[in-house]
């Protein structure tokens, strides 16, 4: 995603700083001692930063990727799929083209709501920094969850878990529609406690930035900090397309809210993970890795017959059918114990 790192131009207009006549205007600064000017010192804009550091961020990425799969191939021979990896290159740079969308869209009513803030904490203190991780911790397990519940939001999420295998690639495998489906609004109420959207979208990216490395097979459970952080165990089972691992493991950084709100499973050394969607997705078209699911919305929203089927079709949990129990991760798992009960009659 675009991540706007802050808002460091500072305000138009000259203002004096102090009785020599050191002056600040639009970012870029003068200076007068006794009458002498010197010549205006050049200073990159907020924007000019952000996108100096995302392309360093995607730079590293893509070394990272690329670097895992020449050790994965050097060490199992043929295990490493390379068309996978430049399948999800081509999403991405396809995605960069969303970056265009502007702000509004993507956090629609947010500037609206840091106008009529209830506060204004403090970002330049630790607690403010503080504050803002864990609400920001707070949404993203709502917002995540949703992408996973509500099928509006999967036809986008579900290209990130697309991938049949799990590697540092899959984790810049992300979908192109997330602003125009509205998605971001889970984050809105942190605007209404005082957080500018820019800083909102900045902790979002650098939240995301955190789960790269996650996205990995060889790195082994990491001890007691699988209580608190989300880790490489914790996220294979996240994109573990078994019916024991569905639906679980939701956190960004933490993996607290998980544990608070029952969604959280561990990997289990008996249950290896099987990675991709429910019914695999055997092709690396990038076109069509990123709209096969809205071309099956579209198919189901044309056959429905009434405005309750259209609702389902569009907020019900993936899976759901108008007739009958349908796909949904609770029907599936509710066929499979009852099988399991009928074997052990």
């Amino acid at each position: 995603m675009a991540v706007i790192l802050g808002d460091g131009a500072a305000s138009a207009g000259a203002t004096r700083l102090n009785e020599v006549g050191r002056f600040v205007r639009e970012g870029d600064r003068w200076s007068s001692v006794g009458g002498r000017q010197r010549q205006p010192r050049v200073a990159f804009s907020p924007m000019d930063r952000s996108t100096t550091i995302l392309a360093t961020v995607a730079a590293v990425a893509v070394s990272a990727s690329v670097l895992e799969g020449l050790v994965l191939s050097w060490l199992r021979p043929g295990s490493y799929d390379w068309r996978a990896t430049g399948s999800s290159l081509l999403i991405t740079v396809g995605r960069r083209l969303t970056d265009l969308l502007p702000l509004s869209i993507a956090l629609p009513g947010g500037q609206w709501l840091y106008e009529h803030r209830l506060w204004t904490p403090d970002l330049s203190a630790w607690w403010g920094l503080a504050l803002l991780f864990l609400g920001l911790e707070f949404c993203y397990y709502g917002f995540h969850r949703a992408n996973h519940r509500i099928r509006w939001f999967w036809a986008t999420h579900a290209v990130h878990h697309s991938p049949n295998q799990m590697n540092l690639s899959a984790a810049y495998r992300l979908g192109w529609t997330g602003k125009l489906t509205f998605s971001l609004v889970f984050f809105l109420p942190l605007c209404g406690l005082g957080f500018p959207p820019q800083a909102i979208l900045v902790a979002f990216g650098l939240n995301l930035l955190y789960q790269f490395w996650i996205h990995t097979t060889w790195m082994p459970r990491l001890g007691p900090l699988e209580w608190v952080l989300n880790t490489p165990s914790a996220h294979r089972v996240h994109h573990a397309a078994n019916l024991e691992y569905l639906d679980a493991n939701y956190g960004g950084v933490l993996i607290v809210f998980d544990r608070l709100f029952g969604t959280y499973v561990p990997e289990r050394a008996d249950l290896p993970c099987r990675y991709g969607l429910v019914k695999p997705l055997q092709t690396h078209n990038p076109i069509t890795i990123v709209f096969h699911q809205w071309i099956a919305l579209a198919r189901d929203l044309a056959g429905a017959g009434n405005a309750r089927e259209v609702l389902g079709h569009l907020f019900g949990p993936p899976g759901w059918a108008p007739h009958g129990p349908g796909e949904t991760t609770e029907a599936m798992r509710a066929r499979a114990t009852g099988a399991t009960a009928g074997r052990g009659r």
